[in-house]
């Protein structure tokens, strides 16, 4: 099925993410964990990229399985920087072969401690957005359609393009270029995002419009989300409620969850194309938020 048939139907999409394990041994962990929310029956799951490339061949034997073994529809991450097209070419031809109809467009970044990495032959993600439609078309995937294609978006600003109105315009070439739907970076303030949503829409962007959501689950995950993601705003009544807990673990995470579960009802209210859950690779507490939303499986 194309991507572009999930949003056709009209309800809110509601998608989790995972990422490659650090070792071989928590690959099947992983899966295992993927494969309990096909019970929620979300729209799609899709499998992050090392940076660089560095768990191509891991990630792409996940959603393969995935593929073959359960009722969900994996969407793959892949990257551009430090490719050729010989080799996005050849990674497409695998997922084409396993039935694999969307994957998610990014630029990409090189492995820590190989800032000399050549980048490719992709300057910038349009370019791979552009290049993933016209194989797609030749392959005949989805039918002729080609691969569904999803890139991502920041609503609080991408740390590399200060200029704002610079930004909309890169996510405008991604779109042009042939991306069926954007997914945001995680956020947890509704606002930047609803103004951005606004943004998107009078600079004639017209795709469906994911939003991002992770729930801080402890106070180092905190501190970890604030290196992930350069630029993210934390606001003040989230971090007045974390202090309260005064550094207890049970609390806090209760507190991030209600804060994540809010943000979705407001999105859910504000008629939002879809809520894409960053993990972590963790299972309770997304599925506690999505539980919770009254939202059905498909």
């Amino acid at each position: 099925m194309h991507v572009a048939d999930i949003f056709a139907r009209g309800a809110t999409t509601m998608s989790f993410e995972f990422f490659p394990p650090r070792n071989n041994a928590g690959w099947e962990t992983l899966y295992r964990s993927i494969a309990e929310f096909e019970p929620l029956g979300p729209s799609f799951v899709s499998v992050t990229y090392g940076a660089g490339g560095t768990t191509r061949d891991n990630t792409h034997a996940l959603v393969v399985r995935l593929r073959r073994e359960t009722s969900l529809e994996p969407v793959p991450h892949l990257t551009c920087f430090g490719h050729t097209k010989d080799e996005i070419r050849a990674i497409l031809e695998r997922y084409a072969l396993s039935d694999v109809t969307t994957v998610l467009a990014l630029r990409g970044d090189p492995p820590k401690g190989a800032r000399l990495l050549a980048p490719g032959d992709f300057p910038h993600a349009a370019d791979l957005v552009r290049f993933i439609k016209r194989e797609g078309e030749r392959l005949g995937v989805n039918g002729g359609r080609g691969f569904g294609i999803g890139v991502a978006g920041f609503p609080e600003g991408h740390p590399e393009t200060p200029n704002t109105l610079e930004q909309l315009d890169h996510l405008k070439a991604k779109c042009d270029e042939g991306a069926d739907y954007i997914v945001t970076q995680l956020f947890f303030d509704n606002h930047a995002f609803h103004d951005w949503r606004a943004r998107c829409e009078l600079g004639g962007i017209r795709v469906p419009i994911i939003a991002g959501i992770m729930p801080v689950t402890s106070a180092g995950g905190l501190k970890r989300m604030a290196d992930l993601a350069a630029g993210t705003r934390f606001p003040a009544p989230l971090l007045k409620a974390i202090q309260r807990c005064r550094g207890n673990a049970e609390a806090i995470e209760s507190a991030g969850i209600h804060w994540a579960t809010e943000q979705c009802r407001d999105l859910l209210d504000h008629d939002v194309a879809g809520i894409h859950f960053y993990t972590l690779n963790k299972t309770d507490a997304t599925k506690r938020i999505y539980k919770s939303l009254g939202v059905r499986a498909e």
